[in-house]
């Protein structure tokens, strides 16, 4: 009786070889599972499934883990306003996470000896699967062909060629990888300081001219409502935002950063839909928390942003910080008005209840109501004391 293993399956090459590999070198029963974080339509997904057939595996299954992945990370990643390094809404990074957990889940589920993932030596994807697989399912083993063989696209394509698996090989010159938080690219280009992806290899396409203006509305900083349409379900309101702003091209870059192994590394992305959510909350919470709200969140932010990167997200501070951030929103509730253009956009303004701009106080630079000019002079005066007894002390010793 075949040992069963349990191979993290995309479609994409180098997931194709391990399937191939590992039925005809090693000899293994292998099951396929793709977990779906919201980046495969239910033809995409069937494709996949004859793609997983044609190489060889004994059962193909999908996975489908979106509304986990949104209730369990997407919604704290809104409330931390996680870019990383300003720039990066970690799509991929934070997806790996909860398609590690489904795939190593499933494993146990149908008893397989081995788990198997087809991440190279060069990236962060294989920590990311490891150590959730070792923290989950310690006594299953993990088996990655394509990091233990230090192989290279073209081995893969041509080892494929050779054992009869006929695919458009042209289309995986690049690594993509989209989900509900946005859609990486990475290959080519990415490899090279000085260039940047040409046009054609990103997956959405500038199609939409002119401008529109896109209404999202948050209520305790979830996504109530789009452009007037109310949405109880939050991954298909993400949906409609993508819908509504892909055809712009905006929401692309590339990101450059550190990896967790300790090199640098780059990979284009295209997150209409993130990049708008993320900016569009930051800006009503700017209206609607006060300075040090802003400030210990955007500290915890940032925290929770790297540790989900690095392959922390089953680290119990991770719910310390989830709470904190949860916390935060209270009264993060309004809407946001967006003006969308090709290949960019513009935040117009909010409307909230909570807006704390519009206050009996005062109007910034016009109108002080709640203090007069003898307040302010006496306020300043305080103000500078530490100032200007430094300043004194210092003026003193140098006579």
């Amino acid at each position: 009786m075949k040992e069963k293993v349990v191979l993290a399956f995309s479609g994409g090459l180098d997931t194709s070889f391990c399937a191939k590999y590992l039925t005809v070198e090693k000899g293994y029963d292998v099951y396929t599972a793709v977990a779906n974080t919201g980046g495969f339509s239910d033809e995409e997904l069937k494709v996949i499934e004859e793609k997983a057939y044609q190489l060889g595996a004994v059962k193909h299954v999908a996975l489908d883990v979106t509304q986990e992945y949104y209730d369990k990370s997407i919604k704290y990643m809104i409330f931390g306003n996680v870019l990383r390094n300003g720039t990066y809404p970690i799509s991929v990074s934070s997806e790996r996470i909860f398609q590690a957990m489904a795939i190593i889940n499933y494993a146990k589920e149908i008893g397989a000896e081995y788990v198997a993932h087809g991440s190279t030596g060069a990236g962060n994807d294989q920590v990311r699967f490891d150590l959730t697989f070792d923290v989950l399912a310690p006594n299953i083993k993990i088996l990655t062909p394509t990091r233990d063989m230090v192989l290279t696209r073209e081995y893969e394509i041509n080892y494929l060629k050779e054992h009869g698996f006929e695919a458009d090989f042209k289309k995986m010159e690049y690594s993509i990888n989209k989900g509900l938080w946005g859609t990486s690219v990475g290959g080519k280009e990415t490899l090279k300081s000085e260039q940047t992806l040409p046009e054609e290899a990103y997956p959405s396409q500038l199609t939409a001219t002119g401008e529109e203006i896109l209404i999202i509305e948050f209520v305790k900083g979830e996504i109530s409502a789009v452009n007037g349409v109310a949405y109880k379900n939050k991954v298909e309101a993400i949906n409609k935002i993508e819908e509504v702003a892909s055809p712009y091209a905006i929401g692309r870059d590339m990101h450059i950063g550190d990896t967790i192994i300790g090199i640098k590394g780059r990979v284009g992305f295209e997150a209409a839909a993130p990049v708008l959510i993320i900016n569009a909350h930051k800006m009503l919470e700017k209206h609607t928390l006060t300075k040090w709200q802003q400030y210990w969140k955007d500290q915890l932010g940032n925290w929770y942003g790297m540790f989900l990167h690095e392959a922390q997200y089953l680290e119990p501070v991770m719910r310390n910080i989830e709470a904190f951030l949860k916390s935060s929103q209270e009264n993060v509730t309004g809407k946001v008005i967006i003006k969308l253009r090709p290949y960019n956009y513009v935040l117009v303004g909010i409307e909230s209840d909570f807006d704390l701009m519009k206050s009996d106080f005062g109007e910034y630079g016009e109108v002080n109501k709640a203090w007069t000019a003898d307040d302010v002079k006496g306020f300043t005066k305080i103000l500078g004391n530490q100032m200007k007894i430094y300043y004194s002390v210092q003026n003193k010793n140098k006579k």
